[in-house]
């Protein structure tokens, strides 16, 4: 058979060889180029790509979402050049190349959300090659965050497909409305009926009272259909006819709030869904964390800083501009040099003190609250610490902050005295074992002596900080030790140059 074959497709054989045109069929041909044309499709001849993959941008993302490409389809493309931002669960990240060649494919548009870390984002080819034609791989594309399940197929007459609310269509042994447990025991008990009863209850719940109430009305003679509210059974025919059994009961209030219009009055019970960000859910999943899993303990103290605000004073007349955080920063930077107990963290069964005193301070952003760090913040002076904070906080604001610059830090400051409040206490970062709430400030009057012994009513600048605490690390001794040592560096602020 291969001695037939060979000989019926010799002579055809022969001329692809020998790079002839061989005609066949239907006028199909290959031309010149021999067996090369047998593979000449873009399917076969598709350059392969190098793969561009969602980044772990920090330690603690698992999905991140595409803001903007910075580079199009085609551009040439260097190492360390700028691809695109991220926005991760701390901050929109600008994603750098890590190799050279052609952007050939965008595989996750601009505003993607919730994109698996190593998802292929991109496509790069190397240089020279034809970029038009690189081959996407079949699992090309982010497979973002799993899409809810497709709802269960029903056998319903034909008709035009629309979308529809939830069915509130009767089915035998189920209510149109929702039930609460003592509602239900009542109603199964005594075999009654909701079908021409109102809810009451908050979103449109059948409570224990409405049960009552029509316990009440079945006792009294009122007529009501007695029949059991869950019943497995199908219902037994009767002499009503079919086309009154058929029509649903009217509800006068859904049992799913509806979703609020646009340019209409809202509707009781409507709402208006509003996604949460990356940062904002990573944000409620630490605090939930820190709350439910760190022994919170909580100490406050009222400091004195009528001599901060003279020395404010005095810089601003050789036009050094300083606020009282970078004082209250500073302060407490030198506190936790002068106890490094406290300058710790918890790392899940030990306690690690830290060499250097990173402090973080919070930042309110539309995003969500993120800490920046200012590191070494003890060897720093006032004006360093103030152009740190001033840029990192402008930074934060952006979203251009590095990794590194909200990665880590040992102590945390969360300061609301802008916003008029007097005192709070703020939820530990973990690992860090402490926190610092700072309040407004405010004058209040004080009983002093003077020199001569006599006392006298004197009006004083009052701050009131509070510390979280984790009591695995910092226990009651101290955190008052630390409180005490914080307030004579605020109230005596010529000790911050003597450390």
């Amino acid at each position: 058979m291969a001695a037939s074959l060979w000989v019926s497709c010799g002579g055809k054989v022969a001329r692809l060889l020998l790079g002839r045109p061989l005609v066949l069929g239907a006028g199909v041909a290959f031309a010149r180029g021999g067996w090369r044309c047998l593979h000449g499709t873009r399917e076969l001849l598709g350059v392969p790509g190098i793969k561009v993959l969602m980044p772990a941008l920090s330690p603690t993302m698992e999905e991140g979402n595409v803001v903007k490409w910075l580079k199009k389809e085609g551009e040439t493309v260097s190492t360390g050049d700028a691809l695109c931002e991220i926005e991760t669960d701390k901050a929109v990240v600008t994603m750098e190349s890590s190799e050279d060649g052609i952007l050939a494919k965008i595989l996750v548009p601009e505003g993607s959300k919730n994109v698996r870390l190593g998802s292929v984002i991109g496509l790069l080819v190397e240089e020279g090659q034809d970029w038009k034609q690189v081959e996407i791989p079949a699992d090309g594309g982010a497979p973002s965050s799993p899409a809810p399940p497709a709802p269960a197929l029903t056998s319903s007459p034909a008709g035009p497909s629309v979308s529809a609310p939830p069915k509130l269509e009767r089915q035998p042994g189920k209510l149109l409305v929702r039930l609460s447990p003592a509602a239900r025991i009542i109603l199964e008990t005594h075999g009654l009926d909701t079908t021409n009863l109102i809810p009451t209850g908050p979103r449109g719940i059948f409570t224990k009272e409405d049960a009552l109430k029509l316990l009440q009305e079945k006792q009294k003679g009122k007529p009501t259909e007695m029949k059991p509210v869950v019943s497995p059974a199908p219902p037994q025919p009767t002499a009503v006819p079919s086309q009154a059994a058929a029509v649903p009961p009217a509800y006068p209030r859904p049992a799913v709030p509806p979703l609020s219009t646009p340019g209409q009055p809202a509707a009781p019970g409507t709402f208006t869904e509003i996604p949460a960000s990356n940062i904002r859910r990573v944000i409620a999943k630490r605090l939930t964390e820190s709350k439910t899993t760190i022994p919170h303990a909580y100490a406050a103290a009222d400091c004195g800083i009528d001599a901060i605000l003279r020395l404010r004073k005095e810089l601003a007349k050789d036009d050094i501009k300083v606020s009282v955080n970078d004082f209250i920063i500073k302060a407490t930077a030198i506190t936790l040099k002068q106890m490094p107990d406290v300058n710790a963290t918890w790392n899940g069964e030990v306690c690690r003190q830290l060499h250097s005193i990173d402090v973080s301070i919070a930042v309110a952003t539309d995003r969500g609250l993120i800490t920046p760090i200012i590191r070494d913040a003890a060897s720093k002076g006032i004006k360093e610490i103030a152009a740190s904070a001033k840029a990192l906080a402008k930074k934060a604001r952006d979203g251009k902050l590095l990794p590194e610059e909200y990665q880590g830090g040992s102590f945390s400051i969360s300061n609301l005295g802008m916003f008029g409040i007097s005192d709070f206490t703020a939820v530990i970062n973990p690992p860090q074992a402490c926190i610092l709430a700072v309040g407004r400030a405010r004058a209040e009057l004080k009983l002093v002596e003077d020199e001569e012994g006599n006392e006298k009513l004197e009006q004083r600048q009052l701050m009131t900080v509070t510390l979280s605490s984790d009591g695995r690390v910092v226990d009651d001794e101290l955190a008052s030790k630390f409180l005490k040592t914080l307030k004579a560096n605020i109230e005596n602020p010529i000790r911050l140059a003597l450390c």
